[in-house]
């Protein structure tokens, strides 16, 4: 079965308007975040590519050292659009599946990837991971790579879950907490710190933060 992850990354000095920190750190952090993310899921073994759709030249300067493969988002116009760029290449390509995770999850370990895979039960499957706070998408494993369209808006997971179980009986909802720590707002940064998880990226971050 041939995966690729999708990461849509929306310019860094636009992103993560809700966290209450200076401008500079605020990009700072983003950026750290989008690393540790792509770092994981580009050595995972189950993901045999990462696409990374984005209209900021500095997200691609950070992606080049993974291998990754590049789409220019020239409007910028939302998540959705970003996907489907993305699934223009994987249709013409061959892929059989993607899973779409976004830039803001950096406690994500490969282990979690390999669990939630394990959830995969035909060749027609969606699989949603939903945010800590049940009010986004965190991971979105479509297979066939066109059986839906993405619509992360407002309780997106709710969504993807209705429209998945409309295109297969096979669709679930996976919890995996790592996945589901999600940074949007300084709550999220308290929480995701306090759960000690990837201890010399949490140093990182403290260190930012002072």
């Amino acid at each position: 079965m041939k995966i690729s992850a999708i990461i849509p990354v929306k310019t860094f000095s636009n992103a993560k308007s809700r966290l209450n920190l200076a401008n500079d750190v605020k990009e700072h952090l983003c950026k750290i975040m989008f690393e540790e993310v792509l770092h994981t899921i580009s050595i995972a073994n189950s993901i045999d590519s990462v696409i990374i759709v984005s209209k900021d030249q500095e997200v691609f300067d950070i992606a080049k050292k993974f291998n990754v493969i590049e789409i220019e988002d020239k409007t910028e116009s939302g998540v959705n659009n970003a996907v489907s760029l993305a699934d223009e290449y994987l249709n013409k390509n061959s892929f059989d599946a993607s899973i779409v995770f976004p830039q803001d999850i950096p406690f994500i370990k490969t282990q979690d990837i390999d669990f939630l895979l394990q959830f995969q039960s035909s060749p027609n499957c969606t699989l949603i991971v939903p945010s800590r706070k049940f009010d986004g998408t965190n991971a979105l494993m479509r297979m066939p790579t066109n059986l839906m369209k993405t619509h992360y808006d407002e309780d997106s997971y709710k969504i993807h879950l209705n429209v998945g179980r409309e295109k297969t009986k096979n669709t679930s909802l996976v919890f995996v907490k790592r996945i589901m720590m999600d940074i949007d707002d300084d709550s999220d940064l308290k929480y995701c710190l306090h759960q000690k998880e990837k201890l010399d990226f949490c140093n990182k971050i403290t260190k930012l933060l002072e």
